[in-house]
């Protein structure tokens, strides 16, 4: 696992990019695993930059999301597949055909399975994540045990009260998603997972400062992976203990 502490969560963000976009240069037809939220936000910027400064085309690449909230439909305000339109697919010159995203407004069964036969046959050369400030990747949430594949999940109480920010009222937030399981995660071929924020030191910490592998921090898992690059702003490290 590769630390890289950086001056700032921009910085963090940036240098985030710069993995994925070096994937895209290698293999123009590569497959991208992506997230949502706050902490991934940043990164699009810097990949619709790179677009727009014409030293990257995605014309070819292929993406798979993470997750989709249960309920929503796609033009939902809070969709991740509003989100990735918004902050990414509408911007650069992907075909829309080669985006996927789970959908959490169709039957879930044959969603689950169309979700685990994209995996199969696209094979993602790269996989950003976040991670909560329960330890959660995707929405793999903790517990006893870990789903190794694609499953429906039931959202922590701290991932609703985490997400509430982006909606109306707690109340809002959708309580189940359709989400990658670890071991879909850990079949990426290198995984890019961007922190910042306090609230999450102690799961970094876990992930970070031991040899501990447990599914009730399931970040922890990254440590069976082969290649991990983990970026946190200077001030995070502090908290976690770690330097670059």
């Amino acid at each position: 696992m590769k630390i890289i502490v950086t001056d700032s969560y921009e910085a963090s963000c940036r240098e985030a990019a710069n993995q994925l976009l070096s994937v895209v240069t290698a293999n123009p037809q590569a497959c991208l695993g992506l997230a949502t939220g706050g902490t991934a936000q940043g990164v699009y910027p810097h990949l619709v930059e790179a677009y727009k400064q014409q030293a990257v085309s995605y014309t070819e690449i292929r993406t798979v999301n993470l997750d989709e909230y249960i309920g929503l439909k796609p033009d939902h305000p809070q969709s991740y597949r509003h989100y990735m339109d918004t902050y990414f697919f509408d911007h650069i010159d992907i075909n829309p055909l080669n985006t996927y995203i789970p959908s959490g407004s169709q039957l879930l069964q044959p969603e689950i399975t169309n979700f685990s036969r994209i995996l199969e046959i696209w094979p993602r050369d790269v996989q950003l994540l976040g991670v909560g400030v329960n330890g959660h990747i995707g929405f793999n949430e903790p517990g006893e045990v870990l789903q190794e594949g694609v499953h429906v999940a039931t959202l922590d109480r701290e991932t609703i009260k985490a997400n509430a920010r982006f909606f109306a009222s707690e109340d809002e937030v959708p309580k189940t998603a359709i989400t990658m399981g670890v071991g879909d995660i850990l079949q990426a071929g290198k995984i890019v997972l961007l922190t910042t924020g306090s609230q999450k030191a102690a799961v970094l910490k876990k992930l970070l400062t031991s040899d501990e592998v447990t599914t009730q921090v399931p970040c922890t898992l990254l440590k069976l992976h082969r290649d991990v690059t983990v970026f946190l702003d200077k001030e995070l490290a502090r908290q976690v203990g770690v330097s670059s």
